[in-house]
């Protein structure tokens, strides 16, 4: 089975798995796991940030940071498709008691005006700000990249109006990666950064929450709150070092995957590509084949191709470690076969 679901179904490595069994470890809510205390102080330099703290996923990062941030009752701003308005489960209102405030941005990235124009200002009737959400890559942008010189722009508005930025890096490094940059280039950027270590970098578990050390003190506390406190996580944090290390530096072979699979794929008369592909997602319109999404996937899935639906005609395919370059060929071959299929039916 070609497994193109989400780069989250990579498998540990060998070495991955060996660093796991040898890792050295200790109480973490003690403070007292070598392996997740220097994980934490690696991935804070990496990032270009005072501290780090190890959390069990993205999503969790995330929802320590608003909560870190935020007071209930007051209002967080983000882009429309992002992950922590759409796929959290409403964990920032939930958790923090806080309001989205949702921008529509273009290619998933909040335009300057659109930002100024959703900071409050002070009215009774109003919530506070208290928090400006950014995402990059973009997930439902198609793995879009945010620039630096777009982030910095933003930024800018927010400190000028004291308001904290939190990054949502998910796939951070895949957007160093495309534009040829160190991750702290963007990172810089934010006041507090999430990164998954358990997509394109590879390994089977854990995100980190970056940002200064007074915030990292009391993000520890929520991370606690939340269950999120582990004892001997090291056998989690040995792999995430290797994730960090060694694996940045081949996201661009995933990024050639997605190029090579949307270029042969948009040759096809009845697909069409949505997306800009810069990193390693491709989002496929099927919409003139007469199929439906569900329908396609169940095709694509008896011709050994896992995907997932993001749309009534949209299908989104995500490359990443565990899936070859000759993979992606078998993968191309089996998606057109579908599509012949139909055609050859009508």
């Amino acid at each position: 089975m070609i497994d193109l679901r989400s780069d989250t179904v990579t498998k540990p490595t060998e070495e991955m798995r060996r660093a796991m069994y040898e890792a050295e470890v200790g109480d973490d809510v003690y403070g007292e796991d070598p392996s997740i205390n220097e994980l934490e102080e690696t991935a804070a330099e990496i990032l270009g940030k005072e501290n780090a703290l190890f959390v069990t996923s993205g999503t969790q990062g995330n929802q320590v940071a608003i909560l870190t941030h935020s007071v209930s009752g007051s209002e967080v701003i983000m882009e429309a498709d992002s992950h922590i308005f759409m796929y959290e489960a409403a964990a920032a209102s939930a958790f923090a008691g806080v309001q989205p405030r949702a921008v529509k941005g273009v290619r998933g990235t909040i335009q300057t005006e659109d930002l100024l124009h959703a900071i409050r200002g002070e009215d009774i009737h109003h919530p506070e700000t208290s928090l400006v959400c950014l995402e990059n890559t973009h997930n439902r942008a198609g793995g879009a990249v945010t620039s630096p010189k777009d982030m910095a722009a933003l930024y800018r508005i927010c400190r000028h109006h004291e308001i904290p930025v939190h990054l949502d890096g998910a796939r951070l490094f895949n957007a160093a990666a495309s534009i040829g940059v160190p991750v702290k280039d963007l990172s810089i950027y934010s006041d507090t950064v999430q990164i998954c270590l358990s997509k394109g970098l590879g390994a089977p578990a854990g995100s980190i929450l970056a940002g200064p050390a007074s915030f990292i003190q009391h993000a520890r506390k929520w991370r606690k709150r939340l269950g999120g406190g582990l004892r001997q996580g090291g056998v989690l944090a040995a792999p995430g070092m290797i994730a960090l290390k060694k694996m940045a530096d081949r996201l661009h072979e995933d990024h050639e995957k997605a190029k090579r699979l949307a270029q042969h794929l948009g040759e096809q008369p009845s697909l069409f590509i949505e997306n800009r592909v810069e990193t390693n997602i491709v989002l496929v319109n099927i919409g003139q084949t007469g199929f439906s999404a569900s329908h396609f996937l169940q095709l694509l899935k008896e011709e050994g191709v896992l995907a997932v639906a993001f749309g009534p005609q949209t299908i989104r395919f995500t490359t990443h470690y565990d899936v070859s370059l000759k993979e992606i060929g078998q993968a191309i071959d089996k998606i057109s076969k579908v599509v012949s299929a139909r055609v050859i039916l009508h």
